[in-house]
């Protein structure tokens, strides 16, 4: 081989360089046309070589967390446990959400899904076996993408837990995840809420144009072994920090300065509707998650620092009607929880916290799944 180089003529190596080129090229312009990027996802190595992750991947520091965030949906799912076959004996039960859901600074087994699973509910010789779908950021829409996604894996039921950032109508289409997958939200919207996906052209459909995701791919793949050797997909701090219990004295939330009425237009009501339809005879059990209720400083004007009072409690009341009207299954636990049970922000909870949701939903789900099977 050197001797076969150092005998080389400048017309052999451009000839070999053109030749070469000309392969990228082309192999570049066939991966264009074929998009095959959201198709590689659907190959993995969890649930195989290794196991299935308890939550769909989400992080940016890999050395400490074995975990990244990507936005391929199909990569996504097939990390998770929830794409392993499905047993005979199991309720299969999806936890949609977000970071509350997730477990933000949790571990698996401490989160609202885990707290379920180790509570070994049956009915009718069937295992309930929750699955969290979670993922961090709150917009109904994202929750709507990913369960349209959900769908394809057979549940049995679904727990949708929500709260009143969930449904900020200006805010559901900023999550990452939805601007990169502006083609799954548009078909999974109404046409009315959909958005128009900028036509992509080749160098971005290319090897070379998706070559960020192509090694997230791969990445998600290689701190598998990392992952299923120690279990750890958060860096979770020794110091949490706590909540905000003294409150600014403004009543501003999101984009509204001052007091005002809430309706349809600044709630995304009708997202969460295309999401029940979507999980047509699955029956949907919607929640309204518990939070922080602070009685600090300004605690008259605020209940916490997500949340003015005037708009949580009109909120609560517009969902509450809504649900009622629409006929969907609703439970409202604002505030079982007691507030030295939530962590750095309104919505993230304890160890003990989530045991305590776990104890409240539990015999809810239970009810629910045996008034599926009596159907059947």
């Amino acid at each position: 081989m050197i001797s076969l180089l150092r005998n080389a003529t400048w017309p052999l190596v451009a000839r070999i360089l053109l030749k070469t080129a000309g392969l990228f090229v082309l192999l570049n312009l066939l991966f264009a046309w074929a998009a095959p990027t959201e198709a590689l996802g659907q190959l993995s190595l969890y649930n195989h070589l290794w196991p299935g992750r308890p939550r769909l991947p989400y992080g940016e520091d890999v050395q400490k967390s074995y975990n990244l965030s990507l936005y391929n949906i199909p990569a996504m799912f097939h990390s998770h446990e929830l794409s392993r076959p499905k047993a005979e004996d199991e309720f299969r039960v999806i936890v949609m959400g977000d970071s509350a859901t997730w477990g933000w600074f949790l571990q698996n087994e401490e989160t609202l899904t885990g707290r379920l699973n180790r509570a070994g509910y049956t009915i009718a010789g069937q295992r309930l076996v929750f699955y969290n779908l979670g993922y961090p950021v709150m917009s109904l829409t994202k929750d709507l993408v990913l369960l349209d996604e959900a769908m394809h894996y057979a549940p049995d039921m679904i727990l949708w837990p929500v709260t009143l950032e969930s449904f900020a109508r200006a805010r559901q289409m900023t999550h990452p995840l939805l601007q990169n997958n502006l083609v799954r939200a548009q078909q999974c919207l109404p046409p009315a809420l959909a958005p128009h996906p900028p036509q992509t052209n080749l160098y971005q459909r290319s090897i070379v144009g998706q070559r960020r995701k192509l090694a997230n791919l791969i990445r998600l793949q290689t701190v598998g072994l990392a992952w299923a050797a120690t279990g750890i997909d958060q860096a979770i701090p020794q110091e949490i920090p706590p909540r905000q219990t003294d409150l600014p004295a403004d009543e501003s939330w999101k984009e509204l300065a001052a007091p005002t009425t809430l309706n349809s237009d600044l709630l995304a009501l009708d997202v969460l509707a295309a999401g029940i339809a979507r999980a047509g005879d699955i029956p949907v059990l919607v929640v309204n998650e518990p939070m922080f209720i602070s009685n600090g400083q300004n605690s008259n004007r605020r209940y916490n620092s997500f949340y003015p009072r005037w708009a949580y409690d009109q909120y609560r009341t517009l969902l509450a009607r809504t649900a009622q009207q629409q006929g969907w299954d609703y439970l409202d636990v604002w505030d079982s929880i007691p507030p030295q049970e939530c962590t750095d922000t309104p919505v993230h909870l304890t160890p003990a916290g989530e045991q305590m949701l776990a104890d409240l939903l539990g015999p809810a789900l239970v009810q629910r799944a045996v008034a599926k099977h009596a159907v059947k």
